[in-house]
């Protein structure tokens, strides 16, 4: 069995990751905050939606007996949006009424002001209308003591508005997740120092920062935790408080990658070690146990684009998971596409390249993906412009302009 067999395979790993990803507990917020975030309990309706019948245009309150067409009928008054009729609808008279307001006692239907003629204080219809038409009613969308949400619901505009309609001002939702970012490595200086020879900037740490806030977390950079366990120990025994750690470089075989005996060194349980895809082949997860709370390591690879489609397929799901969302939609969102140039695919392992995909213009408007020029692991700029990553299976051949293979939608398309 060659070596690239014996890593574990990525499916695999996710799963893994996804068993011991498990949501928070609960936290209050006020609904203005509750934007992206998982219920944690059902939502049950103390009102009634609408709370009364009401218009649904602007146009008259009628009985629809009362309506022939052709036929004038007195305007005996209007009722606006807020302000409740004074006196219920006389029989063979209409009243102006505005979108929202509540219907007088007696009236049926309501018929839209485009289709109705006033002068001299009367009104005609074009049309006879039907009874309920154009009438909201009381109750027709939510009732009293009805379930309108249930717990684990993602809280979108929708549900934003309901919640909001009911009164409900502060809502319960599972926790962010806290996440520590640490950069290990001598070569690395801050963004804002000037690098001299050998030495790189730490852009790591905010492009996982960025992918961090993308998932809906809020994360912290840690210092740079140069390639001594002295100072790994220092910087992730700080790290370990947090929900989630993510760390990128010291995972590889080099003399100094110390990150995967330091998690062990302070108490951490070694999930895997490596998986069987490109780029990102040295990766280690772990767990650590602390106060009955478990929190997830993740030692990422260094290269910058090795770090982030490792994250992408990772970490991201994880976060999701402990924000509360299910299992199945933990993960990018997967769709076939077609590819627009030829790829030549990993002997061995599978190749998560980097990828615009767009959709075509005409019918029957498939997806296309463009490989990016540049694939190398350390490439900066094959990060910029990608909105998905193609799952290229291993093999020999090379893949002709026009192959279908799955990819991972990062964003929208």
């Amino acid at each position: 069995m060659s070596t690239e067999q014996a890593m574990l395979p990525w499916k695999k790993a996710r799963e893994l990751i996804l068993g011991l990803s498990t949501p928070l507990g609960p936290e209050t917020v006020e609904l203005s905050a509750a934007s992206g975030r998982i219920l944690t309990t059902d939502i049950v309706s103390t009102r009634q939606l609408p709370p009364w019948d009401n218009s649904a245009m602007d146009g008259y309150a009628v009985r629809a007996a009362d309506v022939t067409v052709g036929a004038k009928l007195l305007v005996s008054g209007t009722i606006a949006a807020g302000h409740p009729a004074e006196t219920q609808l006389v029989a063979g008279t209409a009243m102006r009424i505005m979108t929202g307001a509540p219907m007088p006692a007696l009236a049926d239907a309501v018929i839209m002001r485009e289709e109705a003629d006033e002068a001299d204080g009367q009104v005609s219809f074009r049309k006879a209308p039907r009874p309920g038409q154009h009438v909201r009613r009381a109750g027709e969308d939510v009732q009293p003591g009805s379930t309108v949400l249930l717990a684990g619901a993602l809280l979108s505009a929708g549900e934003i508005g309901i919640l909001a309609a009911l009164g409900r001002l502060l809502v319960s939702v599972h926790r962010r997740p806290s996440v520590a970012i640490v950069s290990t490595g001598d070569e690395l200086v801050r963004a804002d120092e000037q690098p001299l020879s050998g030495q790189i900037v730490n852009s790591n740490a905010h492009c996982l920062l960025a992918l961090v806030e993308q998932a809906g977390c809020r994360g912290r950079i840690l210092p740079i935790a140069r390639d001594t366990k002295e100072d790994l120990q220092r910087c992730f025994a700080e790290a370990f408080s947090a929900d989630v750690v993510i760390s990128s470089g010291g995972v590889s075989v080099g003399d100094f990658d110390f990150v995967k005996q330091v998690f062990a060194e302070l108490g951490a349980k070694e999930r895997f070690f490596r998986v069987a895809m490109k780029p990102g082949k040295p990766l280690v997860f772990s767990t650590v146990e602390q106060h009955g709370r478990l929190t997830l390591l993740f030692g990422l690879p260094g290269n910058p684009a090795s770090s982030l489609v490792s994250f992408e397929l990772f970490v991201y799901p994880a976060l999701r998971r402990l924000l509360g969302h299910p299992v199945a939609q933990a993960a990018h969102p997967l769709a076939m596409v077609r590819i627009a140039e030829p790829i030549r695919p990993d002997r061995e392992r599978t190749h998560f390249t980097r990828a615009l995909v767009t959709r075509s213009a005409v019918p029957p408007y498939e997806l296309w993906a463009k490989p990016l020029t540049q694939q190398g692991s350390g490439m900066l700029r094959s990060l910029v412009g990608m909105n998905a990553l193609l799952e290229v299976p291993p093999g020999e051949a090379s893949l002709p302009a026009g192959s279908e293979l799955c990819a991972n939608l990062l964003s929208v398309v």
